[in-house]
């Protein structure tokens, strides 16, 4: 759905230059929370390889994997919106490499520079549209009449 691939493909190339010089390179192992649903949203990622399972509590059960992620795609939005919490949890799957962002910088920088916080503010927009999209056409494959949400 999204035309854009990742974040840096999102940015102007100057823009993507000053992002480059904020992150830094991680390594999850397998089984890695990498953070909780209701806490701080301080960090996001960049997945490079690998893949992290997104979950959401489920009163008196495990929680519910609701979607998975891998390579190119964002790994948590709630850092850019206040209060700043948690919407999922997250853990890896197996191995992961990343690429880490400290939020309140970046932050700083979309406040800082009006075109790189435009691009940012657009890409987390079309990441969040697509897996809200994703989210609805799952819940009418479970509840909605056979075959209902798959595309023509």
């Amino acid at each position: 759905m999204a035309t854009t691939r990742n974040l840096f493909d999102a940015m102007p190339e100057d823009r993507r230059r000053r992002l480059t010089e904020i992150a830094h390179e991680v390594s999850l192992p397998r089984a890695t929370r990498v953070f909780e649903e209701g806490r701080r949203a301080d960090r996001f990622w960049i997945i490079r390889s690998g893949q992290v399972a997104l979950d959401q509590r489920v009163p008196g059960r495990r929680a519910a994997i609701v979607e998975t992620l891998g390579r190119d795609e964002l790994l948590g939005w709630s850092w850019l919106f206040p209060p700043y919490l948690w919407h999922l949890g997250a853990e890896t799957v197996g191995p992961v490499d990343a690429v880490e962002f400290d939020a309140a910088v970046v932050r700083a920088l979309c406040e800082s520079d009006p075109v790189l916080g435009r691009a940012m503010y657009l890409y987390v927009a079309q990441t969040v549209a697509d897996r809200l999209h994703g989210t609805r056409t799952r819940l009418l494959d479970l509840y909605g009449p056979q075959g209902s949400g798959l595309d023509p």
